[in-house]
């Protein structure tokens, strides 16, 4: 019997509890899901955390989600997929300012690799507005983010911005 592998990519930094959400959700549905940690991301991007850091962190959430591995990788998505065996790909939407920018995404991988399908899946509503940028924005200002983000990532942005 043929496992389905679904892989939900992202830079992850910091993981949220909507990016936590999506993955679940996902292995409700798949066989296995692979939280794919990007080590490579936009110049537009400066990670707060490194890719070893934001890996360990992701570990550490899903260490008793059966069917959630976490992985990083550094390669074209769709390259990635094929090494990781997996034919979906899985994108988490939270408002419709997201879904030109996915629908895009999802085209080209689809052009890139036509065996590939993307799965667009919706966060929890009370998640829904949050992104990694708006949890490191208002914890540099002392905001309580603590609702948006697990422990583990709590403990992580204390370390990194407030030594």
């Amino acid at each position: 019997m043929t496992q389905t592998i679904a892989v939900y990519p992202g830079t992850f930094d910091p993981i949220t509890n909507g990016h936590i959400d999506i993955a679940r959700r996902a292995a409700r549905i798949f066989d296995k899901v692979i939280v794919a940690v990007a080590s490579e991301t936009s110049p537009s991007k400066r990670p707060l955390f490194t890719v070893e850091e934001r890996i360990a962190m992701a570990e550490e959430i899903f260490q008793d989600d059966e069917n959630i591995e976490v992985q990083g990788f550094s390669t074209l998505l769709v390259h990635y997929m094929k090494e990781a065996n997996a034919n979906v790909i899985i994108r988490g939407l939270r408002a419709v300012s997201d879904f030109e920018y996915e629908f895009q995404m999802a085209s080209l991988n689809r052009n890139l690799r036509p065996e590939v399908e993307t799965l667009f899946l919706t966060p929890s509503e009370k998640y829904s507005f949050i992104s990694s940028s708006m949890i490191k924005e208002a914890f540099r200002l002392h905001g309580d983010v603590s609702n948006f983000i697990h422990p583990i990532v709590e403990v992580g942005l204390h370390s990194k911005l407030r030594g």
